[in-house]
């Protein structure tokens, strides 16, 4: 008897899940389809029913990160677009965002990972990361390739990336505070 649609999708889900925190945490090459399907409470002989390779589950698991991350979590009710920005970054500059416990953005906990992977992971990280830079440039008013949108998407990603790879805790705080100081700058100078 097949497994009804529904339940097909559940179980894909719950893998991708679970890929996408291993993967956030570990980075491609120390998870393995074992751990992903462990983690997942599944055997291993259920994986290519839903996925072709690990790659293809790794490109997916990075849509399914984006879409519980920080920003796709926004509140809609009736805040101003200026409020919105802020509230973004000041969620996602937060030191809860490094927490294993929260969704992880992709764009900066998997960035240097991404760069060693084949082209159909670096298409979808590009498409997430044009999304997140399409989303701020309208919350700014600003296109799309605007010199401050795109300083704006790099240092709150750049500044998250680095602030998980360090280990005092003094810098990751200072580390963060001042990424959100002069992103605040810039959203203030867009704003005004």
């Amino acid at each position: 008897m097949a497994w009804p649609e529904k339940r097909k999708a559940n179980t894909r889900n719950q893998i991708l899940e679970c890929a996408a925190q291993l993967f956030s945490e570990k980075g491609f090459d120390r998870v393995s389809i074992d751990d992903v399907m462990r983690n997942a409470g599944l055997t291993r002989g259920g994986f290519y029913s839903h996925f072709q390779s690990k790659d293809a589950l790794y490109a997916e698991a990075i849509k399914m990160a984006a879409q519980r991350s920080v920003a796709a979590r926004l509140p809609e009710a009736s805040m101003t677009d200026a409020e919105k920005l802020h509230f973004l970054l000041d969620q996602y500059l937060d030191v809860s965002h490094l927490s294993t416990d929260e969704p992880s953005c992709p764009l900066a906990f998997m960035a240097t990972d991404v760069a060693h992977r084949n082209d159909e992971v670096r298409d979808v990280y590009t498409k997430v990361y044009k999304r997140l830079v399409i989303f701020i440039a309208k919350l700014m008013g600003e296109s799309a390739d605007s010199d401050r949108v795109l300083a704006l998407t790099a240092m709150m990603i750049g500044g998250v990336a680095v602030a998980n790879s360090l280990q005092d805790e003094k810098m990751v705080t200072k580390l963060l505070a001042a990424c959100r100081k002069f992103g605040d700058e810039l959203i203030q100078d867009e704003t005004k």
